[in-house]
């Protein structure tokens, strides 16, 4: 394979001319070392990804690098005996993108041991879809379920819902059996989140935590993508023995709170770190999320289809709040 003839690619770069970034032709040993190479045929933009490649948040830890913590494809070249030519597989998190090259590119050279088959009941196409955004919901839920979370004890509420987190977790929180309820400051998309499976929407704006340390419980947990005020505000409402699972920062990395719902409700607080999850829990959430967790209206879901060309456009607009669902990113 390092004969391969030159291939297009979307690479960052971070020097004394500056950081840019955007598509250059490389060589597969312009690489990152690797057992498995990849002919990619779809990656898919999360907002890591919009950090990443705008420079306006600390993603990479060297340059250059391509982008793209998603790649699905298939298999080229193998020296690991677990993969075949030909054979369909994905990666996601895994240090793609932060610190080894990523999926933006028309060939991905993978360390063996983040590598997943891709499982029967997905296509790659839908396995993108999923991507990071879906494998965190998954994740969050899987977390949730081992701490004794289940339908019977209520809603679960999702923040920052319309966006590829959120969707997600709503859709695979209904197919789970759960009533899953949305909070999101996009009330124009409620009939969206509805036909996702929510079953309750409420908007961002309308929301009163009050001020005390615990206050009337509303929920049996919440899957929250927003964190600092609306994080703090949950924990004041979380029923007894309930879990939030913490999964994201779009409204700040700072947490404002008390012991009291920890120590008086016995509220449990899950960090939610996909990025690094251990090869044997990563095969299990993907194994649900191609089967009981497969998460229905993924074309619904997907509600943008781009190029590496769109990807500044799509990484701009994320930033501003302005996603819906998931951007899918077709390479090959």
């Amino acid at each position: 394979m390092s004969s391969t003839p030159s291939f297009r690619a979307f690479r960052i770069h971070n020097d004394a001319a500056g950081y840019r970034a955007g598509i250059e032709k490389l060589q597969l040993d312009d690489l990152a070392a690797g057992e498995v190479v990849i002919k990619v045929a779809h990656s898919s933009v999360n907002y890591k990804d919009a950090l990443a490649g705008t420079g306006k948040g600390k993603i990479l830890r060297q340059y250059p690098m391509n982008g793209g913590i998603d790649v699905a494809g298939y298999v080229v070249a193998s020296a690991d005996h677990r993969y075949r030519e030909g054979d369909a597989v994905l990666c996601t998190g895994s240090g793609l993108s932060e610190t080894r090259d990523g999926g933006y590119s028309e060939y991905a050279r993978l360390q063996a041991e983040w590598i997943i088959p891709l499982p029967a009941g997905l296509t790659l196409r839908e396995s993108m879809i999923i991507g990071t955004a879906g494998f965190t919901a998954a994740l969050s839920l899987y977390r949730m379920e081992q701490n004794e979370q289940h339908p019977d004890l209520g809603p679960v509420v999702v923040t920052g819902a319309t966006g590829g987190v959120g969707s997600l977790a709503i859709a695979i929180l209904s197919k789970a059996g759960y009533e899953a309820h949305a909070i999101t400051g996009k009330v124009e998309q409620f009939d969206w989140l509805i036909g996702l499976g929510a079953k309750q929407c409420i908007a961002r704006k309308e929301l009163y935590w009050g001020q005390r340390p615990l206050e009337t419980s509303r929920w049996a947990g919440a899957i929250d993508n927003v964190g600092s005020e609306m994080l703090a505000g949950l924990t004041r409402v979380i029923h007894p023995y309930g879990n939030i699972a913490s999964c994201g920062l779009a409204g700040g990395h700072d947490l404002a709170t008390t012991v009291m719902p920890f120590i008086i409700r016995g509220v449990s607080l899950l960090g939610i770190a996909s990025s690094g999850t251990a090869r044997p829990t990563r095969e299990r959430v993907w194994e649900r999320l191609a089967g009981d967790w497969k998460p229905a209206g993924l074309d619904t879901i997907c509600t943008r289809e781009i190029t590496l060309d769109q990807l500044p456009d799509v990484f701009d607009g994320m930033l501003a709040g302005g996603s819906l669902g998931r951007t899918l990113v077709n390479i090959g």
